[in-house]
């Protein structure tokens, strides 16, 4: 990898923090104004978390008055501290103070906010030009234009052909033996009929057309190919006046896939866990694959930053903020869920003691409950990022 790959790969991470965090300090900010308008106080609002780097004492905004303004020097999101946390305290300004509605609409408040700034960038995208992401993707047939891009290299196998050609990943495939590669499906078709011929390609690489004499391989035992590579093809949906719907519409689409995915993934991890304690190997096997599978399915900071936005950047600005929406709405439902120590878990809990146990809950309990489940996110957090790097590693 040489130098510019280098700094183009750091630029790639750096960017991706940026938008981390900016997405977890929107979340938070979304917390701390609606706070403030249920009469809750603000204390502090940070950017990152401790070590204090700065901070600023501002005597009158948004969030309230006095409100201590803070950059941190840990870049892993951000956070708004409320004036008496526990449900069970009772003083003016209290978070606790406040009734039960007040509480939910505190607590859901980052997840509206993430939900709101994913509709908001997939509207741009829709009007920038969306890929097929799902079955069955909204769109207005009378206002979608569809756009296909040209059959571009997704892969190259050394040693093969396609190498020995000097034909590389991105290159644009024009023609292949005299016959136009309009369609990325027609790859195999077209080798296939030439298997041991020489055959002229057509492509074009750093916007150069050019044209190589290849000799195709006869057989294909290896699954490689006959000319050694594999092609992909983008087709894009663009609207114009029916982008918000389109963006709006998507994040409900896309809300309730990213909640099925995660069913499935904790139903593939408890049966594989289950189905590796077995005595029967074949069980075993099939428990391991389910294992491998949320293994793949799963990726944490590492796995975004260092995978995720570098192929998204590359991709061009379109894939960079479809990138960012869809990691919003994550943030949004990984919040919503009723897990101790996140927004959906608090509300939870106290749903469950004010509402249907209909016991106060105190702060012993409370700390207990969330400090809990914190430690269990923690070692989850462990694990993704051990995950993360073995990936990483391959």
């Amino acid at each position: 990898m040489d130098i510019l790959s280098v700094l183009n790969f750091i630029l790639s991470v750096v960017i991706g923090l940026l938008i981390l965090v900016a997405l977890v300090a929107m979340h938070e900010f979304g917390h701390g104004v609606v706070a403030r308008r249920n009469g809750v106080r603000v204390k502090e609002f940070g950017i990152g978390f401790p070590p204090r780097a700065k901070g600023w004492v501002v005597k009158s905004s948004v969030l309230g008055k006095n409100v201590l303004y803070s950059l941190n020097w840990l870049p892993l999101g951000g956070f708004v501290n409320l004036q008496g946390e526990n449900d069970s305290s009772n003083k003016k300004g209290d978070f606790g103070s406040v009734s039960f509605w007040a509480k939910t609409k505190i607590l859901l408040a980052g997840v509206f906010v993430n939900w709101v700034t994913a509709a908001v960038l997939l509207t741009i995208v829709a009007a920038m030009g969306l890929p097929k992401i799902i079955d069955g993707q909204f769109t207005v047939p009378s206002d979608t234009i569809v756009q296909t891009a040209p059959v571009t290299v997704a892969s190259v196998s050394k040693g093969l052909p396609a190498d020995k050609a000097g034909i590389q990943k991105g290159d644009e495939i024009i023609r292949i033996a005299g016959v136009p590669l309009d369609d990325a499906t027609k790859l195999t078709q077209i080798t296939k009929e030439n298997v041991g011929k020489t055959v002229d390609v057509v492509f074009r690489q750093n916007g150069t057309e050019q044209t190589a004499s290849v000799t195709l391989r006869s057989e294909n035992s290896d699954k490689q190919g006959y000319l050694g590579l594999s092609g992909s093809q983008r087709t894009t949906y663009r609207s114009t006046w029916s982008a918000p719907i389109v963006g709006v519409v998507l994040t409900g689409q896309f809300t309730a896939y990213t909640f099925q995915s995660l069913g499935t993934t904790f139903v593939n991890f408890v049966t594989g866990v289950a189905q590796k304690l077995s005595f029967n190997s074949e069980v075993r096997e099939a428990g391991g694959e389910k294992l491998a599978e949320v293994n793949q399915n799963v990726g944490g900071p590492i796995a975004i930053l260092g995978m995720l936005f570098p192929s998204a950047r590359a991709d061009g600005l379109g894939s960079l903020l479809l990138v960012t929406a869809l990691i919003a709405l994550t943030l949004a439902v990984m919040n919503a869920l009723p897990i101790p120590a996140l927004d959906g878990g608090r509300w939870f809990v106290t749903f469950l003691y004010r509402k249907v146990l209909r016991k106060p809950l105190t702060r012993e309990t409370e700390e207990k409950i969330h400090g809990t489940g914190f430690m269990v996110l923690m070692g989850l957090f462990a694990l993704i990022v051990i995950a993360d790097i073995m990936k990483l590693g391959h």
